[in-house]
């Protein structure tokens, strides 16, 4: 499983890339969109942002999962939106936009989840690594 210092490392590098590349580099990963996610932490009330892929989008909603790579535990950042969903997100270098995060219900996920391992396998890997049901957050735009 990957260790928070691997994760907060790989999220470093993505941006560093970008950053260098004058983002050029960085807005797809693994045939998938990125998007930028800054959330409010839920024990600091610090801004937090992390860089995320979204496997499938739909109207206006983008979805994202919050996998960890399979591991036991729910990654901070689901965390942070089920206390404050109030979010921000960038997409593609675009300016930030306000979303309106949460978690699927159980109906949407079921609907959802076989079509974000329809076009990214790894993630049915990563359920089968874990207990925890992965959560699917959807990301809705105004």
């Amino acid at each position: 499983m990957p260790t928070d210092f691997s994760l907060k490392s790989m999220n470093a590098l993505h941006r560093a890339a970008m950053a260098l590349t004058g983002g050029r580099f960085g807005w797809h990963v693994a045939g998938m969109p990125v998007v930028e996610l800054t959330t409010t932490g839920r024990k600091t009330g610090e801004v937090r942002t992390v860089m995320l892929t979204s496997p499938y989008q739909e109207g206006n909603t983008w979805v994202v999962v919050g996998s960890r790579g399979g591991d036991d535990r729910t990654p901070g950042w689901v965390l942070n939106i089920q206390a404050n969903p109030d979010c921000q997100v960038r997409f593609g270098g675009s300016d930030a936009q306000s979303v309106q995060a949460r978690v699927a219900t159980a109906d949407e996920r079921a609907r959802l989840w076989p079509l974000v391992t329809g076009a990214q396998k790894r993630y049915a890997g990563y359920q089968s690594r874990t207990d925890r049901e992965i959560p699917l957050i959807l990301l809705d735009r105004a």
